[in-house]
């Protein structure tokens, strides 16, 4: 997988993820790559350096590149000050909150998509979110 930066014709800049250099490159010819603001489909490629990090620890923090990168930041930020972290317990936490065995909070974590399917079939609330949880220890 690589990851490249792009730019479209309005000015637009977002990234995305291509399975190769030769899939972006067809993909561009078809007319199949799109800005993620406005849709056009005149896209290119933008300037970018790589990151290049120890560890995860070391990894630099990127401000927002775009509108849309600083609102799913800011709901990550709200999410993580805001809810419990249950990681891999998370379905079995939501239903233990629903049914009442444990207090009400608000949750975040992960669950299987058959364990999420079954939690929505039993009237239980939950959603996916749009970014993937720092890894903890749950």
């Amino acid at each position: 997988m690589i990851r490249y930066a792009l730019r479209c014709a309005k000015g637009h800049d977002f990234d995305s993820w291509f399975r190769s250099a030769a899939a972006y490159d067809g993909l561009r010819t078809a007319a199949q790559v799109s800005c993620a603001v406005c849709g056009s489909t005149d896209v290119d490629k933008a300037p970018m350096a790589p990151t290049v990090a120890a560890s995860d620890s070391d990894r630099p923090l990127s401000a927002p590149r775009n509108p849309a990168e600083a609102e799913l930041a800011a709901l990550r930020e709200h999410v993580e000050r805001n809810s419990d972290y249950v990681g891999s317990r998370f379905a079995s936490e939501a239903r233990d909150i629903h049914e009442g065995r444990k207090p009400d909070r608000p949750i975040h974590g992960e669950a299987r998509l058959e364990d999420a399917r079954k939690l929505l079939e039993d009237g239980i609330p939950v959603a996916p979110l749009p970014f993937r949880p720092r890894h903890k220890v749950s």
